[in-house]
């Protein structure tokens, strides 16, 4: 089998998960099981990588008696929709155009009564995507410390647990302004675990993480003197018990709130598995919870390839991280690629791919990359490339990127090993 053939076996893998990870259907099947006779005004609100398509099947189910809707999206990451207007603002850092976009979804909420229902759509990036900082927080101060958060490596769940205290809608606060309507909230999970609370910031479910945890994460990274001062006395403050705590497990206000998963990373595992046996591949999904540093995960699983028997398909996904160290342009994806790249120089038909389901990898137009045991020979100084954080240059010399353009889904990303009859 020649890599060249193995190489379109790999992107056609993908592909097949990239399909399964649609959210229009997935939306419409739950949406079909409803009733909706029984309520005075139906409002639509949300955020995520994946509004646009989520807010398409809501309006194919729902079409005029939707009473309003407004749903804010990554740039570029769109659709045409007739009754819910779509904001596109900025991720994975903030904007204004996100915090006018959630000061407009706050309203729509507060203005549900208790015989209306409000359709919450989340996916993945819609932590960035509803950034709605307390007074006297600015939302420089807030982008301020996502950078931080960023560049040091921090995992979702830290992330997570410093955004939820530093917002007025992240961390079931949401699901507070919209009560006594009932809320019924689809997600499309794009984290390990498919922690409701973690989706999103759980802007719609209970928040385990506190403000205790937040200062963890400060303490953690050693970020203390680095964090503007304005959210050091605020999580200070939480700490303390002078601030208020987001509403947790047992707060009355979820009474009238329902959470449904309607799309994961394991389901387009399964697809890619699938789509990996009808090739003639031994296909094994080895796990849909990777995380930690990139490249470390990624030299684990050049490791897998070295010993993999011929004719083999390994798949995982999850969600790994980077820690800045260069200058260099990438993403997750394209670093693991490369990292891995190193590690199984001279395999003979062996192939790995990393991407990630939304269609953007780190602040780049590139989903993730490929590379074989051949493609050193073609750009041997991979190390120097890598240890600037520039995967994206790298492969983009070697035509090694994989693009797809924004999916209008999020489900983390998907890794694949793929090795022929050596």
């Amino acid at each position: 089998m020649s890599t060249r053939l193995l190489r379109r076996h790999a992107l056609a893998i993908f592909k097949a998960g990239l399909a399964a990870a649609d959210p229009v259907a997935a939306v419409v099947r739950h949406l079909e099981r409803l009733d909706f006779a029984r309520y005075s005004h139906i409002y639509v609100i949300g955020a995520g990588k994946a509004g646009a398509s989520m807010g398409q099947a809501a309006e194919r189910v729902l079409s005029r008696r939707i009473t309003a809707g407004f749903i804010n999206v990554k740039d570029g990451h769109t659709a045409k929709l007739r009754r819910i207007e779509l904001n596109e603002c900025g991720h994975p850092v903030p904007d204004q155009r996100g915090v006018d976009g959630a000061d407009r979804i706050a309203a729509i909420a507060l203005s549900a009564g208790r015989d209306d229902l409000v359709l919450c759509l989340i996916s993945g990036g819609a932590s960035a995507l509803l950034p709605a900082p307390p007074a006297p927080i600015t939302l420089e101060e807030k982008q301020a410390m996502t950078r931080l958060l960023l560049a040091c490596g921090a995992d979702i769940h830290e992330l997570n647990a410093v955004r939820k205290h530093l917002s007025r809608l992240k961390g079931g606060q949401l699901a507070r302004l919209a009560s006594p309507a009932r809320v019924e909230a689809l997600l499309l999970s794009d984290v390990i675990g498919d922690d409701l609370d973690t989706i999103g910031s759980g802007p719609t479910a209970p928040d385990r993480s506190t403000f205790g945890d937040a200062a963890a994460v400060l303490k953690k990274y050693q970020l203390g003197d680095q964090v503007p001062a304005s959210i050091r006395e605020r999580i200070a403050a939480g700490v303390r018990g002078d601030m208020p705590e987001t509403p947790k497990a047992g707060d009355p206000i979820f009474s009238r709130v329902r959470n449904t998963i309607v799309g994961s990373n394991r389901l387009a595992l399964s697809a890619s598995a699938r789509h990996a046996r009808k090739l003639g591949y031994r296909t094994t999904i080895l796990s849909s919870s990777i995380e930690g540093e990139t490249r470390e995960i990624a030299r684990m699983h050049a490791a897998i390839a070295r010993d993999a028997r011929p004719n083999t398909c390994i798949v995982t996904g999850g969600e790994t991280t980077v820690t800045i160290r260069g200058k260099g342009l990438g993403g997750r994806n394209q670093e693991f690629v490369l990292a891995a790249a190193i590690d199984i120089a001279g395999l003979p038909e062996t192939v790995i791919l990393s991407a990630g389901t939304d269609g953007s990898d780190g602040p780049t137009d590139a989903a993730g990359a490929i590379a074989d045991g051949d493609t050193l020979s073609h750009k041997p100084d991979a190390a120097r490339y890598l240890a600037a954080n520039d995967s994206y240059h790298y492969f983009e010399s070697l035509g090694d990127l994989i693009v797809t353009g924004p999916t209008n889904t999020n489900v983390m990303d998907v890794h694949l090993i793929l090795v022929g009859s050596r």
